[in-house]
């Protein structure tokens, strides 16, 4: 193991050993391997740089109680990343060989893998892009698949304590028909003019509806849940990316006797609620202490420390990820070391 001051990693990059590749050519896919080399060779007229097409994932490895070194539910990630694939026209990367490669991609790195209860993890990041040089628009008939992993800390400097957020009507994330549904870097990027202020001053950016700015959508990075009374209640949107912890905090909630609501949510209802969190692959449940609307002057207030739903749902969550109680949904997929 890596001599690393696992608790105080932060979320960014630390350089690993390996990463891993597999290239698609002539209709089919090229067993993964792993390779010491970090860089991928790319032509300057690559679809991946002209044209954005490109997709990625975010999952992690955790060390259990137990000592095994597992994977949470990877192939729904591989799912994920083949429905992005498809909408960028991309051949799809197999969930049996977007698995593999995960596994490899641990295994080469298990130095990095961080020790149980130390808050830090390894986080995986899948990435599939076109390489075929283009001038013209139109897709790749050549593709890349990397996967890389480092060691993280908590995606908000807080953890599990609360963060601000601030809602943004000026800056749209992802149109009403476009790929906000799918885990594409564009959206990411369209993001920046409102999450780097934003993240500045300490806050998280929560996105509006994007035709028309009446309906709570995702905050970027992120889904959002809300909790009224003993009712856990999530934005329904053709523009939110189909988060996979989210799902599993809904399944959670019916384990707990949690009632679950899917629906439009205003932000004249913000002041209806107990409690509010952003929740996925990075942070897992990030509690919301105040939502603040600088168009109205609004603020929601919702506490400086984590609700009782919140705090229910993300201990069941990370016990379930670290072992410390039986698998009875199937979500850890162990890795043979």
């Amino acid at each position: 193991m890596k001599d690393i001051d696992w608790t105080h990693l932060t979320f960014s990059y630390t350089p690993t050993d390996y990463i891993v590749r597999s290239h698609y050519a002539n209709g089919s896919w090229s067993k993964p391997y792993a390779t010491a080399d970090p860089t991928v060779p790319l032509h300057a007229a690559a679809t991946a740089l002209q044209y954005a097409q490109q997709a990625f994932e975010g999952l992690k490895a955790y060390r259990t109680m137990d000592g095994k070194v597992s994977i949470f539910r990877p192939e729904m990630n591989a799912q994920r990343m083949q429905q992005s694939a498809e909408a960028m026209y991309m051949a799809p990367v197999p969930k049996e060989m977007f698995i593999e490669a995960c596994e490899l991609a641990v295994r080469m790195n298990i130095d990095y893998l961080p020790p149980y209860e130390t808050g830090a993890t390894l986080y995986i990041r899948p990435i599939l892009f076109g390489t075929t040089p283009k001038v013209g628009v139109s897709p790749a008939h050549e593709f890349e698949f990397c996967v890389v992993v480092t060691p993280i800390g908590p995606y908000f400097p807080a953890g599990f304590g609360t963060t601000p957020f601030i809602i943004n009507r000026h800056v749209d994330r992802a149109a009403p028909l476009g790929t906000g549904q799918w885990k594409v870097g564009g959206n990411y990027a369209s993001s920046f003019r409102a999450t780097e202020p934003a993240h500045e001053q300490g806050m998280g950016v929560l996105f509006l509806d994007s035709e028309e700015h009446k309906y709570l959508d995702e905050c970027g990075g992120a889904n959002i849940f809300l909790v009224k009374q003993n009712t856990y209640v999530t934005p329904a949107s053709q523009s939110i990316l189909p988060s996979i912890i989210n799902d599993s905090l809904m399944t959670l909630c019916g384990d707990l006797g949690i009632q679950v609501e899917r629906r439009k949510i205003a932000v004249e209802e913000l002041g209806e609620f107990d409690e509010a969190a952003s929740c996925g692959t990075g942070a897992a449940i990030s509690p919301i202490s105040r939502i603040i609307d600088p168009d109205s002057g609004i603020i929601y207030e919702y506490g400086e420390r984590a609700g009782k739903v919140c705090e229910q749902l993300y201990k069941a969550i990370r016990d379930i990820q670290y072992a410390r109680v039986p698998d009875i949904h199937n979500w850890r997929h162990y890795v043979d070391l």
